[in-house]
């Protein structure tokens, strides 16, 4: 499975709005910008991930973007499937059986993403920022 810079962009987005959850809507502007992502692109995620229900937008002067529920109820699997579509690696395996008609490759792509999606799932957006500020921690004691 090949993830597209899609899911990299939308996932540190969500994580960026994780961290400033509760203080109001965060412009696109001040996303981009600490994560480097160009603007033009990440309002394209955004809105995808709002189609979703993962992330709300006000307008206006004030206006932004923020998560639609708490980091700990968005999930890396929520985030893929909004941004990249179905886990299947082959469109074939949307409407495959399981019932054991599926050919041998069929049966193969089939394991892989039910082997992918349980951990996918496992995984928050909490526990990504948790995981980030570990990190920064870490690089201050190392200074």
């Amino acid at each position: 499975m090949r993830l597209s810079m899609k899911t990299d962009y939308g996932l540190r987005a969500l994580v960026d709005l994780a961290e400033r959850y509760g203080q109001g809507p965060v412009q696109s502007a001040e996303i981009a910008a600490r994560q480097n992502i160009p603007e033009y692109y990440l309002d394209q995620l955004l809105i995808a991930l709002r189609r979703a229900g993962l992330v709300r937008s006000a307008r206006g002067p004030q206006g932004g973007h923020m998560l639609a529920r708490p980091a700990h109820e968005i999930t890396a699997y929520d985030v893929i499937v909004a941004l990249e579509g179905s886990l299947a690696p082959l469109s074939c395996l949307e409407d495959t059986p399981q019932d054991g008609t599926d050919t041998g490759l069929q049966y193969v792509w089939r394991r892989m993403r039910e082997a992918i999606e349980p951990v996918l799932r496992s995984i928050t957006i909490a526990e990504l920022l948790e995981r980030q500020r570990m990190r920064e921690a870490r690089l201050v004691w190392a200074i």
